[in-house]
């Protein structure tokens, strides 16, 4: 290393001291954005300035968090938040991809897949599966396999924080990484997915005129509770343009991955039940059918590379946080 940049490289390591992988990609992710924010988001995101702000007090904000951890290990307050901290940054950053979606490009890409889809299967797979399967027990069948997906992740990570915490760390950290690239791609692919044919999408000028607009759902789906149920949560937790790939089909699959490292006996029943979601996000017409494999293949692209990197760094210890 040339004498120039060795003072800095000895200070990035002195201010990396005591960070995991975890850390690592929250601050790259956060810089990541805040940087195409400031180069990109000038005249097309809304409170610019202040999105700025709250990047560089996260990250300042976590960085001084992890050292208030490693000075004072024993205190329960930082422990708790040094370890849950990305659980708790999921739905904002998860919002802000929607907010920063039309940030790249200046449309939706919704068109292009509709014409794909329609040249690929010869129709559109996210229509006619429900319409031929309007049964109150099918449709309950898929929108409880849908719901499923925030049962996997606090079952799975509840699970392995009672069996051994490291390996709930290890499961923060890849499922996080996975969330970050899930999201930093709808910043660059801003795909709203089948909610185009039957919601109204303010920055969508020519809804109108896609096929199947308005599109009515059969009585027989709409009067269900777990229809209700998912309605309830899009309605307050869910947005749009953040369809390819289905992060509900990506971290669905690390949550079995991880099941089928630890959890011999449960496999195939969260097998059955990963399967399962993936037909429900087009039977429910939340996902394109191809935003399906393009979920299992950031999936099956990201978690080995994850655990790579995780193999090489530091492994967070279990405290009393």
């Amino acid at each position: 290393m040339t004498a120039p940049l060795a003072p800095a490289a000895a200070w990035l390591r002195r201010a990396a001291r005591g960070y995991h992988l975890i850390d690592h990609a929250t601050q790259l992710y956060l810089a990541l954005v805040a940087l195409l924010i400031l180069f990109f988001g000038t005249d097309t995101v809304p409170g610019r300035p202040v999105l700025l702000a709250a990047h560089a007090v996260g990250i300042l904000a976590l960085h001084a968090l992890i050292r208030v951890h490693g000075a004072f290990p024993n205190w329960r307050g930082p422990g708790f938040l040094r370890h849950f901290y990305p659980i708790l940054l999921y739905a904002v950053l998860y919002h802000e991809s929607e907010t920063l979606n039309l940030m790249i490009l200046d449309r939706y890409l919704d068109r292009a897949f509709i014409a794909f889809e329609q040249r690929l299967f010869g129709l559109q797979p996210s229509v006619r599966f429900m319409e031929a399967f309007a049964f109150p027990l099918v449709s309950e069948f898929f929108y409880a396999a849908y719901f499923s997906y925030y049962l996997m992740i606090a079952g799975v990570g509840a699970a392995l924080y009672r069996q051994n915490r490291q390996r709930f760390f290890h499961f923060i950290a890849i499922v996080s990484i996975v969330f970050y690239v899930c999201f930093t791609i709808y910043i660059f692919l801003p795909v709203v997915g089948p909610p185009v044919f039957y919601v109204p999408i303010a920055n969508f000028p020519d809804q109108a005129h896609l096929p199947f607009y308005p599109l009515p759902f059969p009585a027989a789906v709409s009067g269900g509770f777990f229809f209700r149920l998912m309605q309830l949560i899009y309605r307050y937790c869910e947005g749009h343009g953040a369809a390819f790939p289905s992060s509900h089909v990506a971290v669905a699959v690390c949550t079995l991955y991880f099941t089928w490292r630890y959890f011999p006996r449960q496999r195939f029943l969260h097998l059955a039940a990963v399967v399962a979601l993936c037909l429900s996000t087009v039977y429910c017409r939340y996902h394109y059918a191809v935003d399906v494999p393009a979920g299992i293949v950031t999936a099956a692209v990201v978690i080995p590379l994850s655990e790579a990197l995780y193999r090489r760094m530091p492994a967070p210890t279990a405290g009393p946080g």
